[in-house]
């Protein structure tokens, strides 16, 4: 077998190499981190750290930036990126979009944060612009629903019961009976940030930037891009229509 047939053997068996995102399809790459209950236990405040939800907001934005998204959502130690049906990033790989959008943010975490820290990517296709409302909707949900067991577990856990005791308590026990222990500490679960309950949202936006013209020796605006990051997103069909919003809208550009 010379050189070239060689090659194209072994070329053959990279199996998935020629899988491509559908054309016209809404795409969202979902990342989580890995093993960061662990990791997040040792380092921050639980349930929730300002600290750490910074560290994902910045992640999440240069996720943002280095594929062209036009929409992020994070939550707990996940990342939601929307990316346009016309997008071409890569080709439209499958294997480039999961394996890249990993190493970014696993790269962006750990640059900020100072400790190595990794993240998987998956790959979520939508239809309609409905799919993709569905799509954020759910976790939105899913934040609330974390936050929920989140906040219940960690306080009974601070209350001196063990992982085991605070997991039994809480098996099996519905959302009611859940609000119900945490207000027995004195937690309104409604009172709550929004943040934690709700998740953050991130889209580009168009925001007037003063300058000056040296030629002229004026004055000047100039439409700079920026991206805009939500702690108190909205519930339910007000959610669902500010996704649909921004989806739809025209990607702003510098001017």
């Amino acid at each position: 077998m010379n050189a070239d047939e060689f090659e194209a053997v072994q070329r053959a068996r990279e199996y998935f190499h020629g899988l491509t995102v559908l054309p016209g399809a809404w795409t969202v790459l979902r990342l989580d981190g890995r093993s960061f209950s662990r990791f997040t236990e040792q380092r921050f405040d639980k349930p929730f750290d300002p600290r750490f939800s910074e560290l994902m907001v910045t992640t999440a934005q240069t996720l943002m930036t280095e594929l062209g998204a036009r929409y992020a959502f994070t939550e707990s130690d996940e990342i939601s990126v929307l990316l346009h049906p016309g997008f071409d990033l890569f080709g439209r790989s499958v294997e480039k979009l999961v394996s890249i959008s990993a190493g970014i943010a696993s790269a962006a975490f750990t640059h900020a944060f100072g400790e190595p820290a990794h993240f998987d990517s998956r790959l979520w296709l939508g239809i309609t612009v409905g799919d993709v409302v569905d799509y954020f909707s759910w976790r939105q949900a899913d934040a609330a629903r974390c936050a929920l067991n989140g906040w219940c577990y960690w306080t009974l856990r601070n209350a001196g019961q063990s992982r085991q005791e605070a997991t039994r308590v809480l098996d099996g026990t519905s959302t009611a009976d859940k609000n119900e222990l945490l207000f027995r500490h004195g937690i309104n679960f409604n009172d709550l940030p929004a943040w934690q309950r709700r998740g953050i949202g991130m889209w580009w936006e168009v925001y007037d930037h003063p300058g000056y013209d040296p030629v002229r020796r004026t004055e000047v605006t100039a439409a700079r891009r920026r991206i805009a990051v939500e702690r108190e997103l909205p519930m339910k069909d007000a959610y669902r229509s500010l996704i649909e919003q921004v989806a739809t809208a025209p990607a702003p550009t510098r001017r």
